[in-house]
C-alpha cells in the first residue's frame, strides 16, 4: 500500500480533528507541547479504537486552548502515547519512537544488531528462570565471524543468569556476552564457554534461503523469507523468477521467524506464489470508523489490496506454509488472505495472531514525511486498521492453527535449508507422501515466550508503507 493510501487525509484533517479550524487558530499551540499535540491530533484521527478512548473523542475538546489545558497533565509525549491507547491486552502492538531513523531503520530490516537471531525459553520446571537459543546467524554479522551457529544455547548475559525480569535490560547493551551451556533432554548446564558480540548497523535480506529438492516427479521449491521488507521486493521477486526456472511443481515457504512487516510486500509475496488471479482482491483494510467513512466515499478502493500483476507467478494451487510460534502479522496475513483462493497446508506451531497493521506518523500538516516539524524527531507507529480476507474473514486473534502440529526440538534441530531438518522434512513428507505418519507435539511441550525480534515492538508490524 502506497504514501497516497495512508496520508490521503490531508486537507480533511479539519473534518476528522474534532474542533474546527477558527478553534485551533484562536489559540496557538505553545512550542513546549508541540510534540504533544501532534501525539494527540494524530492519534485521535487515525487509533484503530479512537472511538473506544474518551480523551481521544471528537467532542472531547471545544477547542484548542482546552486541548492545550489537557496536554500540559503529561510530562512526555510517551506518557500521553500510552494514556492514550485502549487496554494493552487489545492493543499489544502501538509504539511511539523518539528518533524517527531508528524506526525507519527497523521497518526496512536495518537495526543495531550482532546478528544472532535467537529464541528464549523458560527453563524446566520454572516461570522465571530462561534460557536462550539460537535460531539463526545473519551473514556478513559480527555473530557470523565469531562462528555462532544455530542450535547454541546460553543460560546468562556478562555472567548474569537470564530471568523474565531481565532480559530485556541484559540483551540492550551494544556489547555483551553470551555464557553457552549444555542441553540434555530439558536440562541446560553451563558449559564454561563465551562469546562476545558486539551490534552494528545491519541490513537483514530477509530470504535466507532458496533452495530446490527433487523426490520423484516433484520439483520441491524452498524459501526461507524472515521479514516482509520492501527494499527487498525485487530480490523476492527475483527468487522466484529462479524457482520457475526450475519448474518447481511444489512450494514449502518458511515463514517460521517471519515476525511481519509490509502490507504491500505480503500482498506481492502471495502473487507470485499463484498468478492466476490478476487484480483480484486479495484482503481488505477496516479503519477506524471515521477515516473508514471518508475512504468509502472518496476512494473504497483504497482500502483494498488485490493481487499483483506483473510479477515472477509460479500459479500454484497449493502451498506448505511452516510456521511457529513467532510467525507474526504480515505472515498470518498471506496465510489467512490465500486460503479462499488455494489449499494452503500449515507445519509447524499455532502462529502469534496479530491481525492488526500500523502506520508511521510524523509530525506534520499531512502526518507524513513531507514538512515535518524540524523541532523534533518523534514520531508514532499506531494501530490503525484490521485487515480481513476477500470473504471478510481476519478473526484469528488466538493465532492459526496448523494444518499439522509441530514444534522446534532443541535436541533434534538440524540445519536450516537441509531436506533432514524435521519441519522441511515433513513439509516434503506431506507433499510426496501425504503426510503419513507426522510427529504430534508432546502435552508438556515448552514453548518460546519471547524472541529477538519481538523483544523490539517494530519488528513484529504489519504495517502500510511509507515512500
Amino acid at each position: 500500500m502506497k504514501n497516497s493510501l495512508k496520508l490521503r487525509i490531508a486537507g480533511l484533517l479539519l473534518v476528522l480533528i474534532g474542533f474546527s479550524c477558527t478553534d485551533m487558530n484562536d489559540y496557538p499551540v505553545p512550542d513546549s507541547l508541540q510534540i504533544n499535540d501532534f501525539v494527540w491530533k494524530g492519534m485521535n484521527t487515525y487509533y484503530l479504537w479512537q472511538n473506544d478512548v474518551p480523551d481521544l473523542a471528537d467532542n472531547r475538546f471545544a477547542n484548542q486552548s482546552e486541548l492545550n489545558a489537557f496536554l500540559t497533565n503529561y510530562d512526555s509525549p510517551v506518557s500521553l502515547f500510552n494514556a492514550l491507547r485502549i487496554d494493552n491486552t487489545i492493543d499489544r502492538f502501538s509504539v511511539i519512537y523518539s528518533d524517527y531513523t531508528v524506526l525507519e531503520g527497523v521497518l526496512s530490516g536495518t537495526t543495531l544488531n550482532n546478528g544472532m537471531d535467537y529464541g528464549l525459553r523458560y527453563k524446566t520446571g520454572s516461570t522465571t528462570d530462561i534460557y536462550g537459543w539460537v535460531r539463526y546467524v545473519l551473514p556478513n554479522s559480527d555473530a557470523a565471524s565469531k562462528n555462532v551457529e544455530r542450535g547454541q544455547i546460553f543460560y546468562g548475559i556478562d555472567g548474569v543468569p537470564l530471568t523474565a525480569d531481565n532480559y530485556k535490560s541484559l540483551f540492550a547493551s551494544d556489547t555483551y556476552t553470551i555464557n553457552l551451556a549444555d542441553y540434555d533432554n530439558g536440562a541446560i548446564t553451563p558449559n564454561g564457554q563465551t562469546i562476545t558480540l558486539t551490534k552494528t548497523n545491519l541490513s537483514e535480506n530477509p530470504i535466507l534461503i532458496n533452495n530446490l529438492f527433487l523426490e520423484g516427479s516433484h520439483r520441491i521449491g524452498y524459501l526461507m523469507y524472515n521479514g516482509f521488507y520492501p527494499n527487498y521486493d525485487s530480490q523476492l521477486n527475483d527468487a522466484f523468477g529462479l524457482l520457475a526456472s526450475q519448474n518447481v511443481t511444489d512450494l514449502v515457504l518458511d515463514l517460521r521467524y517471519n515476525s511481519g512487516g509490509s502490507i504491500a510486500s505480503a500482498t506481492k509475496l502471495a502473487s507470485m506464489i499463484t498468478g492466476q488471479f490478476p487484480g483480484q482482491l486479495f484482503a481488505k483494510q477496516q479503519w477506524n470508523a471515521k477515516a473508514q467513512s471518508y475512504y468509502e466515499s472518496n476512494n473504497a478502493s483504497q482500502l483494498e489490496n488485490r493481487f499483483v500483476t506483473g510479477l515472477n507467478g509460479l500459479n500454484l494451487n497449493k502451498v506448505y506454509i511452516i510456521t511457529s510460534k513467532a510467525t507474526a502479522s504480515a505472515s498470518e496475513l498471506v496465510i489467512n488472505c490465500l486460503k479462499p483462493y488455494i489449499t494452503v497446508v500449515q507445519i509447524g506451531d499455532v502462529t502469534t495472531g496479530k491481525n492488526v497493521g500500523s502506520v508511521t506518523l510524523y509530525d506534520s500538516p499531512t502526518f507524513g514525511k513531507s514538512n515535518v516539524n524540524p523541532n523534533h524527531k518523534y514520531a508514532m507507529q499506531p494501530i490503525v486498521l484490521k485487515i480481513v480476507d476477500k470473504n471478510g474473514f481476519g478473526d484469528y486473534t488466538s493465532g492459526l492453527a496448523p494444518t499439522t502440529a509441530m514444534v522446534e526440538n532443541h535436541g533434534n534441530l538440524g540445519t536450516l535449508g537441509d531436506g533432514s531438518e524435521p519441519l522441511l522434512q515433513e513439509a516434503i513428507n506431506e507433499i510426496v507422501a501425504n503426510g503419513k505418519n507426522a510427529p504430534q507435539i508432546p502435552a508438556n511441550y515448552q514453548r518460546d515466550i519471547t524472541d529477538s525480534k519481538a523483544i523490539n515492538p517494530l519488528r513484529t508490524e504489519m504495517y502500510v508503507d511509507p515512500k
